[in-house]
C-alpha cells in the first residue's frame, strides 16, 4: 500500500489510539515523525518515546499520558500542512493555539520548532500540525 502522507497517517495512529484509552501506541519512524514525537515529550503532552529496531524503516514506541482522572494529555492532534496544500506562516504571523495551552510545530530552515520557538527565533515555515 503507497502512503501519500506519512505524518497524518502518523497523527492518526496516535489519536486513536489515545482516544481508544491506550497506554501505548506503535508509529512508523522516520526523521520528522521522531522530531514531531520528540517536541510532543518536551512539551509535556506523552510520557515518553522509544525507538524499534526493524530491519526496516523503524518504528516508534509511543507512551501516551493521561491524568490521574482519565484525561488524555493531549485530545487534538490536527495536520494543518497537507500534500495537496502546504500552508506556510511567516515569521510575523505565528499564532498561539487555543490561547497558548495548545502547541504548533512548524518545519523552519532552523528545523522543527514550535510556535513559541519560531516567535522567539523571527522565523516562519511550514505548518505541519497542531496539538491541545
Amino acid at each position: 500500500m503507497s502512503v501519500t502522507d506519512l505524518i497524518a497517517d502518523q497523527l492518526t495512529v496516535i489519536r486513536n489510539a489515545v482516544r481508544a484509552g491506550k497506554k501505548t501506541v506503535i508509529v512508523k519512524r522516520s526523521g520528522t515523525i521522531e522530531g514531531i514525537i520528540k517536541i510532543v515529550k518536551d512539551e509535556g503532552f506523552i510520557e515518553n518515546y522509544r525507538a524499534i529496531e526493524d530491519n526496516k524503516q523503524g518504528q516508534l514506541k509511543i507512551y501516551l499520558k493521561y491524568l490521574d482522572d482519565g484525561t488524555p494529555g493531549m485530545e487534538t492532534l490536527k495536520r494543518v500542512s497537507k500534500p495537496g496544500r502546504r500552508q506556510y506562516v511567516p515569521a510575523r504571523k505565528v499564532r498561539d493555539v487555543m490561547g497558548g495551552v495548545g502547541i504548533a510545530i512548524l518545519s523552519t530552515s532552523k528545523g522543527l520548532l514550535t510556535d513559541r520557538e519560531a516567535k522567539q527565533q523571527g522565523v516562519g515555515g511550514e505548518l505541519i500540525c497542531q496539538i491541545w
